[in-house]
C-alpha cells in the first residue's frame, strides 16, 4: 500500500488478533448472523489486515455491513441456492447473504469440483459486498491449486472517453503456491484507486494522485486533489488516461462483468440498475489436472525468487511480487499485533457497548 495511506505511527493502537476475531464475530451474530458463519466473516476480515490490506479489513468494512444489516439491505440468514450445476460449475443466488461469508463456501465448493474434474468455477449474484477477493483465491492456493476470484458490482468507474460511469471497481484476484517462497497473491481493483482507499485517504488526511478520478464532468483530475464528496467525482479506470492506458484499465473492467455478472445469470447494472447487490466469480484450478505439483512449485520459487533478487532501480531498496509484502505483514502482525487507527478502536468501543459484545484487547 502507498505510503500516503498509511496512518502515523502515533495514531495506531495494535490489537491482539484472538480479541479482533472474538469482537468481529460477536457483531456479526447481533447482527443475526449464525455462529459459525459470523467465525467465517470475521476471518474474511481479519485475515485482510493481518495481511495489510486495510481497505478490506475492519477498518472500513465492518461498520458498513453493520448499517446493510441494520437497513435489512443485507439477509444474516440468506437461503442461498444453486440454481444451476454441473461436474465443473455451479451458479448461486445469494440471496442477499454478505459474501464475506458466502465467498468462502463458494471457493470451496470450486476447490472440491476441481478436485474431481480438473478446475471448478462458481458464480454467484443477488450477493453482498465480497470482501478483499484475495483470501478467496488464497483458499485454492492453500490446496495445491490456482485461485482466481473477480467481483462486478455498482456504477462508479467511467468508461475511457466517458462522462458518464459505467463500471464498478470490480477487482481481480489470483494466487498460486510455490513450494518455500511465500504464495503469488495478485488483487487489485481494475480503477485507478479502490473506491475504499478513498476512505483511508480521509482518515490520514491524504490527498488523490493526478489520473485517480474525475471531475463530475469525466474530465480527467491531473493533479493532486483532496477527497472529494460523493457526486462530485468518478472514478478512472487504471491507467487513468488513454495516454497512459486507460483503455487497458476499462478492459479489465468488462472482464468481472462478463464472468461474474452475466455467468451468473444476470445482466450488468449498467443496462439493468434492478440487478443490484455485487456479483462474484470463484474458479480452482487443480494443477495436477494440469502438471506435476511439486514441479509446479519448485517452477514458482524459481520465478519468484528471480522476480525478488532483481536489482532495484536507484532510490528503491528492493523488488517485490504480488503476495510478499502481504505474506510479510502477517507474518509481523500475528507476532506484533494488528495495528488499527484510534478513529477505528473508537469506534469499536462505541458498537462493542452498544451491542454488550467483547471488546478489543490491545498488545
Amino acid at each position: 500500500m502507498l505510503e500516503r495511506f498509511k496512518p502515523r505511527e502515533e495514531d495506531l493502537v495494535r490489537i491482539t488478533e484472538p480479541s479482533l476475531r472474538q469482537s468481529v464475530a460477536a457483531i456479526f451474530e447481533k447482527m443475526g448472523v449464525s455462529p459459525e458463519d459470523a467465525a467465517e466473516g470475521a476471518n474474511t476480515l481479519v485475515m485482510a489486515d493481518l495481511r495489510g490490506v486495510e481497505t478490506h479489513g475492519v477498518s472500513n468494512m465492518l461498520r458498513s455491513y453493520v448499517q446493510q444489516y441494520n437497513e435489512g439491505n443485507l439477509n444474516p440468514r440468506p437461503n442461498w441456492r444453486i440454481l444451476r450445476e454441473s461436474p465443473a460449475t455451479a451458479t448461486i443466488d445469494a440471496d442477499k447473504g454478505l459474501a464475506v461469508i458466502l465467498g468462502p463456501k463458494a471457493m470451496r465448493m470450486a476447490i472440491d469440483k476441481a478436485r474431481v474434474v480438473g478446475m471448478g468455477v462458481v458464480s454467484m449474484h443477488n450477493a453482498g459486498h465480497s470482501g478483499g477477493i484475495g483470501h478467496h483465491a488464497m483458499l485454492a492456493a492453500e490446496q495445491d491449486m490456482v485461485g482466481m476470484c473477480m467481483t462486478a458490482g455498482g456504477v462508479m468507474v467511467l468508461p475511457t472517453f466517458a462522462a458518464e460511469p459505467r463500471l464498478g471497481t470490480n477487482p481481480i484476484a489470483i494466487a498460486a503456491p510455490a513450494a518455500t517462497e511465500p504464495p503469488l497473491l495478485f488483487d487489485a481493483a481494475t480503477s485507478a484507486i479502490a473506491g475504499n482507499k478513498q476512505g483511508l485517504a480521509m482518515r490520514v488526511g491524504a490527498d488523490l494522485l493526478p489520473g485517480w478520478i474525475s471531475d463530475s464532468d469525466g474530465v480527467p483530475i491531473m493533479e493532486e486533489t483532496p477527497v472529494r464528496p460523493r457526486g462530485e467525482y468518478y472514478h478512472l479506470p487504471l491507467g487513468g488516461t488513454r495516454e497512459q492506458g486507460s483503455h487497458k484499465g476499462y478492459g479489465f473492467g468488462l472482464m468481472p462483468e462478463v464472468l461474474a455478472t452475466m455467468l451468473s445469470g444476470v445482466a450488468p447494472t449498467m443496462v439493468d440498475p434492478s440487478t443490484t447487490g455485487s456479483k462474484h466469480y470463484f474458479a480452482a484450478y487443480n494443477i495436477a489436472a494440469f502438471t506435476d505439483v511439486d514441479q509446479f512449485k519448485r517452477d514458482m520459487d524459481r520465478m519468484l525468487k528471480t522476480l525478488r533478487e532483481t536489482p532495484p532501480a536507484p532510490g528503491h531498496e528492493r523488488v517485490l511480487y504480488p503476495g510478499l509484502s502481504e505474506y510479510e505483514e502477517e507474518q509481523d502482525r500475528r507476532a506484533n499485533g494488528i495495528p488499527l487507527h484510534n478513529e477505528v478502536v473508537e469506534w469499536f468501543e462505541d458498537i462493542t457497548n452498544e451491542l454488550a459484545v467483547p471488546g478489543l484487547s490491545m498488545v
